[in-house]
């Protein structure tokens, strides 16, 4: 299906074209379809409330009260945040029986306050600690390319990205900790943001890594992104203008990220390097030897595994027979770091963060798929534990560096229309996300014209 942006919708709302009570009408039609993916991709959808939300909403344009570009739009956000009186399950059982929460997550606090409508909780990797986006306790929704085979959503939002690529809200907020955005981004053909870890508040988030946890926006376009993101950080509402294409520097790095991808992301990767280089972009290959340290700094767990364990050791001890046992079982790994290896990993991690910068200073950006391999059949992961260990290793590796080095990145599609979906990474500079979303807009449009 064709994705409206959310500047269409907003204009939609603002000529009368639409309603808010329409559009979230449409939202959980779309959730509630049996042949859809809405059984999977939703773990809990208030209709009563979504349909007062969307009825306040209209009322309050009656009355010229538009709060934002955001109002009156359905945007669904993952299990992870709090939403008032539900319960966070964070995708698993274990928190079943928790109290519903006293209060919002901070962004979804931020959301209501620009006037859009939260459309339910969208399903994930229990406790977002897998890149592929399956789960056994709620089901795995199947990314929207070869649904007669079943191919995994990515993870570990999984439900948003398939919820925005279905057309179930117009856009998703999700969570990246290692790719957890940018992965089902480029496996469902939506566009994923991941700002800098400390620009969004992460208050009511359920945590995976509190040092490397980030919170953004799936949706249709750079744009719709970029208007999310100035919600859920606080910034100014106006998305920054794109930048010519003509002239922007852009870094391909030669190691690590290019390594093992199949024959149609290779493809792919190298029509868009082609596409941008006739816009008039300046792409380079490096070297970047710090992106093949990663992988030896957090062999023994890193630290998303020592921070994942120190979160639910004692749920393990009282309650670990209800975890996912994949889950449970990367979890358990980061118990066996000691405090020395995590401090080594914390100075490691500063070191590669100075070392890398400087690698990159001269360039606008970097460039790399932002997963190596297109979406594998769900069937296959799920019935073989070495090919979901390896399959989740793979997918994570290229959008992992960019947490680590606690860089900003857009997976942005870069396919042609019926093919596997493939995503393009941009990544950028901490704290340089506007000028990012900027040059992200650049790119996109770039590969529409191709």
């Amino acid at each position: 299906m064709t994705m409206k942006t959310l500047r269409t919708l907003a204009a939609d709302l603002d000529s009368g074209r639409t309603t808010a009570r329409a559009l979230a009408d449409e939202a959980i039609a779309r959730i509630k379809d049996r042949n859809g993916e809405g059984s999977r991709a939703f773990v809990h959808v208030d209709e009563t409330r979504i349909r007062a939300e969307a009825d306040a909403s209209d009322k309050l344009r009656a009355a010229g009260i538009v709060p934002s570009p955001l109002a009156g739009i359905p945007i669904s956000v993952k299990d992870l945040l709090d939403v008032r009186g539900e319960v966070t399950r964070a995708g698993s059982i274990v928190l079943k029986n928790e109290k519903p929460a006293a209060a919002d997550a901070e962004i979804v606090r931020r959301l209501r306050a620009a006037g859009a409508v939260i459309a339910g909780r969208t399903n994930m990797t229990e406790f977002a600690f897998s890149g592929l986006g399956l789960n056994p306790h709620y089901g795995t929704p199947s990314s929207p390319w070869d649904r007669k085979t079943g191919r995994i959503p990515g993870g570990s939002s999984a439900g948003a990205g398939v919820a925005v690529a279905d057309g179930m809200s117009a856009a998703a907020i999700g969570t990246d900790t290692g790719g957890s955005i940018r992965i089902p981004a480029a496996f469902n053909g939506v566009t994923g943001f991941k700002p800098t870890a400390r620009r969004v508040p992460t208050t009511g988030c359920f945590p995976l890594s509190k040092t490397l946890d980030s919170i953004g926006p799936l949706a249709p376009s750079v744009a719709c992104c970029a208007v999310v993101d100035a919600v859920l950080s606080g910034g100014p509402l106006a998305v920054p203008e794109a930048l010519p294409i003509g002239g922007l520097r852009f870094a391909v790095p030669k190691t690590l990220v290019l390594d093992e991808m199949d024959d149609t992301v290779a493809k792919t990767f190298a029509a868009a390097l082609s596409t941008l280089s006739a816009a008039g972009a300046k792409i380079s290959d490096i070297g970047f030897a710090e992106f093949g340290e990663i992988p030896q700094i957090n062999a023994k767990g890193g630290i998303i595994g020592a921070e994942a364990f120190a979160i639910h050791r004692k749920r393990l001890a009282a309650n670990g027979a209800e975890y996912d046992p994949r889950v449970r079982g990367r979890i358990e790994r980061g118990g066996q770091m000691n405090v020395a290896d995590y401090i080594d990993v914390l100075n490691a991690r500063t070191r590669l963060i100075a070392a890398a910068n400087a690698v990159t200073a001269p360039y606008d950006a970097i460039l790399m798929p932002s997963v190596p391999r297109i979406a594998p059949p769900i069937a296959e992961l799920e019935a073989s534990d070495d090919a979901y260990a390896k399959a989740n290793v793979l997918m994570l590796r290229n959008t992992t560096v960019g947490n680590f080095l606690d860089r900003c990145g857009l997976s942005i599609p870069c396919h042609r229309a019926g093919e596997a979906p493939v995503g393009l990474m941009v990544m950028g500079e901490a704290m340089g996300d506007r000028r990012l979303l900027a040059i992200g807009q650049a790119v996109e449009a770039a590969l529409k014209r191709a």
